[in-house]
């Protein structure tokens, strides 16, 4: 997603905002100076910011509003698979911008077909003077089978504040599905997955943009939180039921942070940033407390986007990215994924999951086979098909398809409004 300010509000908002305000804020008898006003305003909107700390609605019974046919928009947020095969899907629709929201979906034959969504988490409302959005998260399934649905609440795209929410399924193989009450973890959001480092603790990539915010929130109504933005580690003891933040980083030419680690055999966190320039590497080596200076990979270029990173069972590293080749880009196109030998020193592969323009937003997941899944969108806005890669470390090794069971470019989820003669050829039949 790109960091713009979406002029949504009418040059008349903060006039019509100071209605929520406290009766006795402003008096009409009293001149009121220009300073007055600005610590008004700001008040103002920090009490609409406060709409998102609202708990959002799981919606357990999407049908037939959120249909797949009534969808016009599809971008990947993430996929995961449970201890029994099931995989789950999560997607945001409406837009990349203030009137997002998340979809779940799942798939019992191996991805090979998809429900329609099971879960919807939409926080739109119309009576609110600024829309409030969901629009980024993923899923994870933890060490103990539960399946984590992670997302974020906000006022128009980024308030300045955010939010990290999170709700849970137990039973995640069951035929009905069962939610926790969403929780508020702490501000921002997050991308990628948590990781479960040597220690047995859970690690969650959080991000507080290093930006006042967006649209009327730019005047920054959050200055307390300024020593906080950046990527940073949430760590979990207890399984989940408690986060704190452990440590951060700021980053150089500040985007969308979209961060996260491999642990190395020294117990040293490696991780990667997005930034406004590619991604950066920066390494920890006291659990996330601290950081190095962020710096360009060596040998690694990429966009400034998503990208996927994870620690495989055979104990090498695998980076899926935009390139050709792991030193180039030609922005979000060419989606390959590579694989490391020395801990990301060098790498080695190269399969091209998808060639085309307008392909991004990897995430993924290894199963107990062995077998990596990646799920990615294409032409989000325009076509917002969201696919489904399935391959071997062989696979990546010989630069195509070795394997039998492995296939690219599956189709997941197709908007119809978006895709409209795949519905209308459905009900021909």
């Amino acid at each position: 997603m790109l960091m713009r300010p979406h002029l949504l509000i009418a040059p008349l908002l903060l006039a019509s905002l100071v209605l929520l305000a406290p009766s006795s804020a402003i008096s009409e008898d009293e001149p009121v100076s220009v300073e007055q006003a600005r610590r008004q305003e700001l008040q103002v909107l920090r009490e609409v910011a406060d709409l998102a700390l609202l708990p959002p609605r799981l919606n357990t019974s999407p049908l037939p509003e959120y249909a797949l046919k009534n969808l016009g928009y599809g971008m990947t947020i993430g996929i995961a698979q449970t201890p029994s095969g099931r995989i789950y899907n999560a997607w945001i629709g409406g837009e990349d911008g203030p009137k997002a929201y998340m979809l779940v979906n799942h798939s019992d034959d191996d991805g090979q077909t998809w429900s329609e969504p099971d879960l919807v988490i939409d926080s739109r409302a119309a009576h609110l003077p600024i829309p409030r959005s969901v629009i980024v998260g993923n899923l994870w399934t933890d060490p103990l089978g539960r399946l984590w649905v992670f997302f974020d609440q906000t006022m128009n795209h980024f308030d300045g504040r955010g939010g990290l929410w999170c709700t849970r399924c137990d039973k995640p193989d069951a035929d009905k599905l069962e939610w926790t009450t969403p929780e508020r973890i702490w501000h921002g959001s997050m991308l990628n997955k948590p990781i479960v480092n040597s220690k047995g603790e859970w690690l969650l990539f959080a991000q507080l943009l290093q930006s006042n915010g967006i649209g009327p929130f730019s005047a920054g109504v959050f200055p307390e939180l300024d020593s906080l933005r950046g990527a940073s580690i949430l760590v979990s003891t207890d399984e989940g039921k408690t986060w704190t933040r452990r440590g951060g980083v700021k980053m150089p030419n500040p985007n969308w942070m979209e961060h996260r680690a491999i642990e190395r055999e020294d117990g040293s966190l490696w991780m990667l940033v997005r930034t406004t320039k590619g991604a950066m590497l920066t390494i920890s080596q006291d659990g996330g407390k601290s950081w190095s200076t962020p710096d360009f990979p060596a040998g690694i270029k990429h966009p400034a986007a998503r990208f996927f990173l994870e620690k495989l069972k055979s104990g090498r590293w695998l980076l899926v990215k935009h390139g050709k080749t792991i030193d180039n880009h030609e922005g979000r196109s060419h989606l390959s994924a590579w694989l490391s030998d020395d801990e990301g020193k060098t790498w080695q592969g190269g399969l091209m999951l998808d060639e085309r323009r307008g392909v991004s937003y990897p995430d993924g997941f290894q199963a107990d086979d062995g077998s990596i899944y990646i799920s990615y969108d294409w032409q989000r806005g325009s076509k917002g098909h969201v696919n489904l890669a399935k391959f071997t470390e062989a696979d990546i090794l010989a630069g195509t398809l070795v394997s039998k069971d492995s296939r690219l470019k599956h189709p997941i989820i197709r908007p119809g409004k978006l895709n409209p003669e795949l519905y209308e050829d459905k009900a021909q039949k």
